[in-house]
């Protein structure tokens, strides 16, 4: 099975893996886009191949406008991902890159037949349930800093460089109106593996909150907590990726 041919913004591979058996799609949580997931290849076997999704208006697509519509995102994702779905796949997405990976994956079963080995689910409770937190995407400028400043995700030189800001808090408001305004539509339960991963310090999400995907598959469901706060991706980056190539080798 070849590696990766197709060229396409929506994607980037950091290595081929020629001998890929199975292709890893990774979304990014608000703000952020691929780079997140650069180093992972890294830490995986030749048998899987990392694409990390890049969306419009972030990194290497900043001069795109940045979608504030979630269907309207999904739709167009998947019609870019599909050609590139020529073999076994499995998706993970942080936070709001959770609820986009879980939204993609019911839009694949329905208009393209297509399921993902495994879907991973992180730092983002199940999507039926209602949110309760105050909106982000309405703060003021200074809000949203303040806010941003809070959950730890961006260096603060960065929060304090005022030209870097005025790049980047049309993308973040553009993303938490995107994630805020999300509306869920109830489907049936999907048929591919679930797993869930949270950080044991992230007050946004609860043990509870994350258990509550196991709703949504009628295959195996299975949660971690994981040392850090939101944005324990980095932290706990070698253990996340161990518990990822283990629940994939289960599905081979």
């Amino acid at each position: 099975m070849s590696a990766l041919s197709i060229a396409t913004p929506w994607l980037i591979c950091p290595q081929t893996a020629q001998q890929a058996r199975l292709r890893l799609l990774c979304l990014p949580y608000a703000g952020g886009g691929a780079s997140a997931y650069r180093s992972w290849q890294q830490q995986l076997p030749d048998t899987i191949e990392l694409c990390a999704v890049q969306l419009p208006g972030h990194e290497t697509r900043l001069k795109e406008q940045a979608y504030t519509h979630l269907p309207s995102l999904v739709e167009a994702m998947a019609e870019a991902l599909l050609p590139v779905l020529d073999r076994p796949f499995a998706i993970f997405g942080h936070s709001m890159g959770a609820l986009l990976s879980f939204e993609l994956t019911r839009y694949l079963r329905k208009h393209a037949q297509r399921s993902p080995e495994h879907l991973f689910l992180s730092g983002c409770r199940a999507a039926h349930l209602p949110r309760t937190e105050p909106d982000v995407h309405t703060l003021s400028d200074e809000g949203l800093i303040d806010y941003l400043r809070r959950f730890n995700g961006t260096p603060e030189e960065i929060l304090q460089n005022e030209e870097m800001m005025q790049l980047l808090l049309p993308i973040f408001r553009a993303d938490f109106t995107l994630y805020e305004t999300y509306q869920y539509q109830h489907e049936e339960p999907l048929s591919c593996p679930i797993t869930v991963f949270g950080g044991h310090q992230d007050s946004s999400v609860s043990y509870q909150q994350l258990q509550a995907w196991r709703d949504h598959t009628r295959g195996a469901f299975a949660a971690h907590m994981l040392p850090g706060n939101h944005f324990f991706l980095q932290p706990s980056r070698d253990q996340l990726l161990a518990l990822i190539k283990q629940a994939l080798n289960q599905n081979q």
